[in-house]
């Protein structure tokens, strides 16, 4: 496990400036934002991700499960939160309205690290149409289910399960075993099974956003997912790719 996993400050200042050196350059690079534009968060966390397109100027809103992050989040941006720049609530998504909840729809739409969190991600990608504007993009970020890691098992607070590759493609039983036998809590075991249920390749990722119509504008493979090699070196695990939603 790394520390930012387990200090909120820390990861909140490593998702803001991920957002600030990657994200935004590479949304920007491929596709026009108004002046304004209006940027939803899935699964937002603490917002840091927010921060960087609230210093852009834009509109932003925040969605996430744990009302909990949510009150830290508002802990460390008080000030969009006062002036209504920034809006965030905790529930889940399957349960908003766009148009009560925010009164429009969005320019840009940010999943990061959150599809492979979530079932049914085809039914999820229908779903997430009538949040778009018109000419609305949606960028994903996400960990394919057969790279090394793709199992998230870097959450782990035994160092040697932590940092060994490719267990999590192991059946259901023997992996729980083994996180079991490293002595990680339950809580963790069941985590871990949950994602695994819910993992998603680049192959099966674009083949529903075909199937639901998305075009995607652009996508990149990093070797190393930016968030663990600051403040090291920058090297170009994450697959980042901004879609299009096809009308």
């Amino acid at each position: 496990m790394f520390e930012f996993h387990q200090d909120k400050r820390t990861y909140f200042d490593y998702q803001y400036r991920t957002a600030k050196e990657y994200i935004l350059p590479f949304v920007r690079k491929h596709h026009l934002l108004p002046p304004t534009a209006k940027v939803l968060e899935i699964g937002c966390g603490e917002a840091g991700v927010l921060k960087a397109f609230l210093e852009e100027g834009c509109e932003c809103v925040g969605i996430e499960l744990h009302e909990s992050r949510i009150e830290t989040a508002k802990t460390f941006m008080p000030e969009p939160v006062a002036n209504g720049q920034l809006r965030l609530i905790a529930r889940n998504i399957y349960d908003i309205d766009p148009g009560q909840e925010a009164g429009f729809r969005f320019d840009l739409i940010i999943l990061k690290d959150v599809i492979e969190h979530i079932p049914d991600q085809d039914r999820f990608m229908t779903f997430l149409h009538q949040f778009l504007a018109p000419q609305g993009v949606v960028f994903f970020a996400f960990p394919p289910w057969y790279m090394p890691f793709g199992g998230h098992q870097q959450i782990c607070r035994n160092k040697w399960l932590s940092k060994l590759p490719y267990y999590h493609l192991l059946p259901s039983a023997l992996y729980q075993q083994v996180l079991r036998w490293g002595g990680e809590t339950e809580q963790t075991v069941q985590e871990l099974q949950e994602i695994k249920d819910t993992g998603i390749s680049i192959e099966r990722f674009e083949s529903i956003l075909n199937k639901r119509n998305y075009r995607i504008l652009q996508r990149k493979i990093f070797l190393i997912n930016p968030i663990y090699q600051m403040p090291a070196e920058k090297l170009p695990c994450t697959r980042l790719a901004v879609i299009f939603w096809w009308v």
